[in-house]
């Protein structure tokens, strides 16, 4: 049998504000355990709630940037279950009328776009974190992250792939970035993704009873754990069982996913508004504001990148990744004055290699974009060849200087004088005649030969396009 996957993801992005979505806590990462959380965290009698206007500027900035419906009026419920680090015995979040509705993303999977329909986005409360690994026998809890403000967005279940969940997950990362509004360290927990998976046979409309992946915080576990995930269902089905809705854990220390608890519906949390929070009433005025502090979108820079520097969907996607990396390309471009697509495959090859292998981010770079458009002009000018601009870059990335420091330092210019490449080329010539023979007689793979003799003769120095002629004028 065929079976179709279907996945929908539900991620928390926490909201880049100063203090707590509903007290005056400090929200930053590392403090010492509960230093951080203040009488309105921990629940304690008499406390009331006092909402954070910043929270609700930054929720509608994502909903206008994925064009959902901004609900001037939202409601906060009481979500009720009980954990450990949860003080208050009830989360506070959104449910019936959340502060965004509808909205969609646009993804590139490979060479095709898909778009991806979201759901909802609402505004809720963190709960803080139990520490297991650092008390014998027990369990410490931490409630700094107690009322830290999230912003749970949810998809419908539009997904068909690990690749599909992962594009996802990764357009989403580089939105909420790009727009301010989540710093999204994915290792600090400032976004981290539950998938909801299920299985159907091909064809078929009906969903398949689904379970939920709880805090995928890579894009790599969630691939692998959405395909192990996949592959359990099917076995199972297909052995004759059923599958049991429930919330599942990935274990990346032996590559599964494991049970954890039955899957909740929301009648288990026994949702109702808050009694202590008003309705959240927004105006135009408010709307503007947020309207107004939206620069271009990834999508509309991608779109821009395709139709003014003529690149390619998979260039322009890869650049408009990140806020940084596309601006680091249009400064290249315009220090470059032209050569968009050689200024995207330095960026997208050697630059980001380098990058990766250092484990830098574009801002970190020690080749800035002015410098890496210097480098370039030598290519074009004919100053250097494309293999001895590798060569130069790396000097640039140890910090030798720039591009025509380099060059002058290491005597790398090109040979391009005619006279000095025909004498290169006679002297091979003369040095090989079994060579010129078998070319003569029509065995033209030999003409690597002489290109690789007269590079290494040149000090790979000879101006490829004039040897390449010269050649050939010479062999006849």
């Amino acid at each position: 049998m065929q079976w179709e996957i279907v996945i929908g993801l539900e991620t928390h992005a926490q909201l880049s504000t100063l203090s707590k979505i509903f007290s005056g806590a400090a929200i930053a990462y590392g403090a010492a355990p509960n230093s951080q959380a203040c009488a309105v965290d921990l629940a304690l009698p008499g406390v009331l709630p006092v909402f954070n206007r910043a929270a609700a500027e930054k929720a509608v900035k994502f909903g206008l940037a994925i064009g959902a419906k901004i609900n001037r009026k939202s409601i906060f419920a009481r979500k009720n279950y009980f954990y450990p680090d949860l003080p208050k015995g009830y989360q506070i979040s959104q449910y019936e009328l959340p502060i965004v509705a509808g909205g969609s993303l646009t993804i590139q999977v490979g060479e095709r776009e898909k778009t991806v329909r979201i759901t909802r986005a609402h505004l809720e409360e963190d709960a803080g974190k139990s520490l297991h690994e650092d008390f014998h026998g027990m369990t410490g809890i931490d409630l700094n992250r107690a009322g830290t403000p999230l912003l749970e967005i949810v998809t419908e279940p539009d997904l068909r792939s690990s690749a599909e969940a992962v594009a996802y997950a990764k357009a989403l990362h580089s939105l909420v970035r790009w727009i301010g509004i989540c710093d999204g360290n994915m290792q600090e927990g400032s976004f981290r993704c539950d998938a909801n998976v299920s299985v159907r046979p091909m064809g078929t409309e009906k969903l398949g009873t689904r379970c939920e992946i709880k805090n995928l915080n890579s894009f790599k576990f969630m691939e692998k754990a959405i395909e192990y995930e996949v592959r359990r269902q099917i076995e199972i089905i297909e052995d004759g069982g059923s599958i049991l809705q429930e919330t599942r854990l990935y274990d990346t220390d032996r590559d599964e996913t494991r049970s954890m608890r039955s899957k909740e519906e929301a009648n288990d949390y026994r949702y109702f508004p808050d009694p202590d929070l008003l309705p959240l009433v927004l105006d135009e005025a408010f709307l503007e504001q947020a309207r107004a502090t939206l620069s271009e979108l990834p999508q509309a820079m991608r779109e821009r990148f395709m139709r003014d520097h003529g690149l390619p969907a998979y260039d322009a996607g890869t650049l408009t990744s990140s806020r940084e990396l596309a601006a680091y390309f249009e400064e290249a471009v315009s220090a470059l004055g032209g050569e968009a697509k050689m200024a995207a495959n330095w960026i997208m090859g050697d630059l980001s290699a380098q990058l990766n292998k250092d484990g830098l981010d574009i801002a970190a770079s020690p080749i800035s974009a002015a410098q890496l458009a210097g480098l370039l002009k030598r290519i074009q000018d004919g100053t250097i060849s494309g293999k001895i601009a590798k060569e130069v870059f790396v000097a640039m990335w140890a910090g030798e200087g720039d591009a025509d420091a380099i060059i002058e330092a290491k005597g790398l210019k090109q040979v391009s004088d005619s006279g000095a490449i025909e004498k290169i080329v006679d002297d091979i010539i003369a040095a090989n005649p079994a060579q010129v023979a078998e070319y003569r007689s029509g065995k033209e793979k030999v003409f690597g030969f002489f290109v690789g003799q007269a590079m290494k003769a040149s000090k790979g120095k000879a101006n490829p396009a004039q040897l390449n002629e010269i050649l050939k004028k010479k062999l006849g």
